[in-house]
């Protein structure tokens, strides 16, 4: 073990400090990519975008380009980041670029016209932002120890979603609804929804200040990740897979079950508005408040999570996370109405918080000192190589049955096939986890 690369003992100050990041950087994934701008690129920027490709089809088509992009770069800006024992600095310029790309997006005027740049940052910001949190994943051991591993991971996720719940609240009523919100900001050429891009831009900028003050950079020698350059990167990346597919195939079984079934918890977030309005009569206006409402949900469980994880290990939380939500889910298959979405749905968000972060703190132990950059960086480029299979199985299963009622098979399809996968990879991963403790 080697000063910083490992905390001796868990810091109040420092884990605050950590999970404040997530706080922030909430402002890119709640706001800007799910509920706010995507929005508003593809309804308002887009809406009389001519010719024959929708607004729609052109961000998906952005967003497989970032996703593409960050297959080819996560592993190696990782690996790069514990080499050189500049991982706060990685972490910093990273933050940095979101927070600039986040501010830019004012620019981006309700025309059409004006589609292209907000593409091109938008894609740009979610290749930017999923590589900031390659080193952020990495600092998990920096401020927790093998016991409590699990507890400063939820501690961390629930933040991330509360710190999204605020400022959705803060961005509905103050900028929204009605005509420009409580504060009444002028709604010509999305002038209120541009402010929000600004507004998103500062609070990241802001809650991320606290952990680049209070955690020590890690030292290069702390890594066992010789330094080289960008291309010469590759080559030692091909190396260490060749050698962990030899002499530890079970952390690449797991890098791959973890693919599948968070492509699966991705999908419950990202299907979940639609099927909320189209298949169950939840009001347009009212998602979003189904939305705040989940996330708090989500938070809870993460907290609480975290301890389970501790004391059972986290393949335990994950087992039983997805075995709850796929028996929700299989509820949920079956009921209609508000009342049914908002009770069975709620359950579900209920267990995604756990196995996202149960997930990171798995891979967190398992992963040897000086190496979190570069299996961090694994497990992004496996999760967007997996990112399609939602999405395909939620249009084909909708398409079959004839309505988004039956999108969600697909869903649970997905889930079950992880967990499968993840019952695949041999017992003693779990058992070297907890021996890590």
């Amino acid at each position: 073990m080697v000063d910083n690369a490992v905390a001796p003992r868990t810091r109040a100050r420092q884990v605050v400090a950590w999970s404040l990041w997530d706080w922030g950087s909430a402002s890119f994934n709640a706001v800007i990519v799910t509920f706010v701008f995507s929005v508003y690129l593809t309804k308002g920027v887009g809406e009389d975008l001519p010719g024959p490709i929708s607004a729609s089809s052109w961000l998906g088509w952005a967003i497989g380009a970032a996703s593409l992009v960050l297959a080819v770069l996560a592993p190696v800006t990782g690996q790069r980041s514990d080499a050189r024992g500049g991982r706060k600095r990685s972490l910093g310029l990273l933050t940095a670029a979101v927070v600039v790309i986040t501010a830019g997006l004012f620019f981006v005027q309700d025309d059409y016209h004006y589609l292209w740049l907000g593409l091109a940052l938008f894609a740009a910001g979610t290749v930017v932002f999923e590589l900031a949190q390659v080193p952020y994943f990495s600092m998990l051991r920096q401020v927790s120890t093998p016991e409590d591993v699990g507890k400063v991971s939820g501690i961390g996720w629930a933040f991330g979603y509360l710190g999204g719940i605020i400022l959705l609240l803060i961005c509905y009523f103050g900028f929204i609804s009605g005509d420009g919100g409580l504060f009444g900001v002028p709604t010509d050429d999305g002038f209120n929804i541009r402010l929000i891009a600004l507004l998103s831009a500062g609070w990241f900028a802001v809650f991320a200040i606290p952990l680049f003050l209070s955690i020590p950079e890690l030292p290069a020698s702390a890594s066992p990740v010789p330094q080289a350059g960008f291309l010469q990167s590759y080559r030692i990346l091909f190396a260490d897979l060749r050698r962990m597919w030899a002499d530890d195939r079970r952390t690449a079984m797991f890098l791959g079950a973890s693919a599948l079934y968070r492509d699966g918890l991705t999908g419950v977030f990202t299907f979940g508005a639609i099927i909320a309005v189209s298949v169950y009569g939840i009001a347009e206006d009212s998602v979003l408040i189904f939305g705040v409402v989940a996330n708090v949900f989500a938070a809870a469980g993460a907290f609480l999570a975290g301890r389970v994880d501790d004391r059972a290990g986290p393949r335990f939380v994950i087992v039983g996370s997805l075995v709850s939500m796929l028996v929700v889910g299989g509820i949920l298959l079956f009921v209609s109405g508000p009342a049914m979405f908002w009770i069975f749905g709620l359950a579900l968000c209920v267990f995604v918080g756990p196995a996202q972060s149960a997930s990171r703190t798995y891979l967190t132990r398992i992963t040897p000192v000086g190496k979190e950059g570069q299996h961090f960086g694994l497990y992004a480029m496996t999760g967007r190589a997996a990112s399609f299979l939602s999405p395909t199985l939620f249009g084909l299963f909708a398409f079959l049955g004839g309505d988004d009622r039956w999108g969600i098979v697909g869903i649970l399809l997905v889930l079950g096939i992880g967990l499968a996968a993840l019952l695949a990879v041999p017992s003693d991963v779990e058992d070297r986890a907890l021996e890590m403790r």
